[in-house]
C-alpha cells in the first residue's frame, strides 16, 4: 500500500483528502479501512495519535455515499460514541473534512448545551451522529431520537468510556441498534474488560494492532524529576519559561488541581488556562481554541477532559500530577509527538506517587529518565526510594500506593491521613464502638440486644440521601 488510491473512495472523497494533503495511510489506516470496506465488524487497537478517526470515517463515508438509503426522521444510519465533547467535537469535524463535498448531514450532540437545539436539528433526522453515551440516553428517554435504523456503529476510546462509568449506558445503548450492523469498536489500551466488552458487541471481528497494549509513544523522550510536593508549583514554572518550550498541556488528577495550576501560574506570570469537566462548554471551546491558535501556549487539563485533544505541535506534556493508572500515563504523553515529530514528557514526581511511576515502567516495559534538579532546587530534592526497585503487590490502582508508604514519603494531598483513614471520618470512631458493643451481653444477655446498634447504625441513611 503505498497511497489512499488504492481503496477507490469515491471521486468526492478522494478530492476531500487531496485537498487536506493526505498521500500515505498510516498503519492502523492501511490494515483497517479494506476490512471496514468489505463489512466485517473490527477491533482496532492503536495509540492515539496513530489515524484512528480516518481508519474508520473514510469507509463509512465511502459506504454512505454509496446508498440510496434516505436519512431517517428522529433517526441516524451511523452512530458514533465517544467519551468527551472534546473528541466527540474532534471526530464530527473529522467527518465534515472528509466529506466536504459530499452532501451527507453531520450531527454532534453531548451534554453542556442547550438539548432543545439538539432535538430541533434530529427532527430531519441525520446521516452521521456523533454522540456522548450521557447525552445519547437523555434524547432517547425524550423520544427525540430512536436507533432502529442504524446500520454502523462505532464506538471510539472504548478504555476510556469505561473508565469514565459509561458501561452501564452502553450496555443498555447498544441493544436499542439492530443487530444486523456493523460494528467497529476502537481502543487505544486492550486490558481484560474491554477485551470482554468487545465480545459481548462485536460478531466475529477482524482484529488490527499496530502497536501492544500499553506502549509508549516511540519518539517521546521521558523525564522524570524527584522533588517534594511543594516544590513542584516553582518547578513547573522553570520548565515552562525555557525558551525551547512550545505548547505545552499539563496534567492533573482533578479539576480543583488544575484550576489551583492555573492561579499559580498567573502569579507566576504564566499565562494558561484549564479545561475539565466543571467547565462550561463555551469556556472548555474558547481555551482549546486559544491553545490551537497559540494565543496561550500552556493548557492545563484533566485525563478525562484531555480526552479529544488533537492540536498539533504540542512540544511538551508535563505530569504535574503522577495518574495512578498506567493507561492514563500512556494517553498523556500521546498528545506529544505526532504526526512524525518529537516531544518531552516531564513527570514531577513525589512522595507516594514514586509508586505510580514505578508501576508505570512495569506496564509499558519502558525506563523513564531520572534528571538531576537545577542548582536552585538541589533543597527540594527527594530521594529515590531504593527499596523499591521492584515493588511486589503494588498495581498503582485505586490507591494501593498508599498502604505502602507508611508514612515515610512527604507530599500526601490534603485531606489524606496517616494510615489511610478518610479525612471526613471522626477519630476513633470505629474503635469506640467496640468496647461498648463487647460489654453489652454483660450487662443483658439477649441476642437481640447486641444487634441493635447495628440496626440503629443503618437507619439515617434514607435522610442522608
Amino acid at each position: 500500500m503505498t497511497d489512499f488510491t488504492t481503496f477507490n473512495f469515491k471521486a468526492p472523497i478522494a478530492k476531500a483528502l487531496e485537498a487536506e494533503g493526505y498521500t500515505k495511510p498510516t498503519p492502523i489506516q492501511e490494515q483497517a479501512i479494506p476490512l471496514v470496506m468489505e463489512g466485517h465488524d473490527l477491533l482496532g487497537i492503536a495509540q492515539t495519535g496513530t489515524g484512528k478517526t480516518a481508519a474508520f470515517a473514510l469507509p463509512i463515508l465511502d459506504r454512505l455515499c454509496r446508498g440510496e438509503t434516505p436519512r431517517p426522521k428522529r433517526g441516524t444510519r451511523c452512530l458514533v460514541l465517544a467519551p468527551t465533547r472534546e473528541l466527540a467535537s474532534q471526530i464530527a469535524a473529522s467527518f465534515a473534512s472528509y466529506g466536504q463535498f459530499l452532501h451527507l448531514s453531520i450531527t454532534t450532540v453531548f451534554g453542556g448545551v442547550s438539548v432543545g437545539r439538539q432535538i430541533n436539528r434530529l427532527v430531519r433526522g441525520t446521516d452521521i451522529l456523533v454522540a456522548t453515551p450521557g447525552r445519547l440516553e437523555d434524547l432517547i428517554n425524550q423520544r427525540a431520537l430512536k436507533l432502529s435504523d442504524v446500520e454502523i456503529l462505532v464506538l471510539d476510546e472504548a478504555d476510556q468510556m469505561l473508565d469514565m462509568g459509561f458501561i452501564h449506558a452502553l450496555k443498555r445503548i447498544v441493544p436499542l441498534v439492530p443487530k444486523d450492523r456493523q460494528t467497529l469498536f476502537f481502543s487505544a489500551t486492550m486490558p481484560k474488560t474491554i477485551a470482554d466488552l468487545a465480545g459481548d458487541f462485536l460478531n466475529n471481528p477482524k482484529k488490527v494492532s499496530v502497536a501492544p497494549a500499553a506502549t509508549t509513544a516511540e519518539r517521546v523522550e521521558q523525564h522524570a524529576y524527584f522533588l517534594k510536593a511543594g516544590a513542584k508549583r516553582q518547578m513547573l514554572a522553570h520548565v515552562l519559561k525555557k525558551p525551547d518550550v512550545d505548547r505545552v498541556l499539563v496534567f492533573t488528577r482533578t479539576k480543583h488541581g488544575a484550576d489551583k495550576v492555573v492561579k499559580q501560574l498567573a502569579a507566576d506570570k504564566v499565562d494558561a488556562a484549564a479545561i475539565h469537566g466543571n467547565k462550561s462548554q463555551s469556556q472548555r471551546e474558547r481555551a482549546l481554541k486559544a491553545f490551537r491558535d497559540g494565543r496561550s501556549k500552556v493548557l492545563v487539563a484533566t485525563d478525562i477532559a484531555a480526552r479529544g485533544i488533537d492540536v498539533p505541535g504540542v512540544s511538551h506534556v508535563i505530569n504535574f500530577d503522577i495518574p495512578n493508572v498506567p493507561e492514563q500515563y500512556v494517553h498523556r504523553i500521546g498528545r506529544t509527538a505526532r504526526a512524525g515529530k518529537s516531544g518531552l514528557a516531564i513527570s514531577l514526581v513525589s512522595g507516594e506517587e514514586q509508586y505510580f511511576l514505578r508501576d508505570i515502567e512495569r506496564t509499558t516495559g519502558t525506563d523513564v529518565d531520572r534528571v538531576a534538579l537545577p542548582t536552585e532546587f538541589a533543597g527540594d530534592a527527594e530521594l529515590e526510594n531504593v527499596g523499591m526497585a521492584k515493588p511486589k503487590g503494588s498495581s498503582g490502582r485505586g490507591g494501593s500506593g498508599r498502604s505502602r508508604s507508611g508514612g515515610g514519603f512527604k507530599g500526601h494531598g490534603k485531606g489524606q491521613k496517616a494510615g489511610g483513614k478518610p479525612s471526613g471520618r471522626k477519630p476513633g470512631g470505629g474503635q469506640g464502638q467496640k468496647p461498648a458493643h463487647a460489654a453489652g451481653p454483660k450487662s443483658n444477655p439477649k441476642p437481640s440486644n447486641a444487634k441493635r446498634p447495628r440496626t440503629r447504625g443503618k437507619a439515617p441513611r434514607p435522610s442522608a440521601a
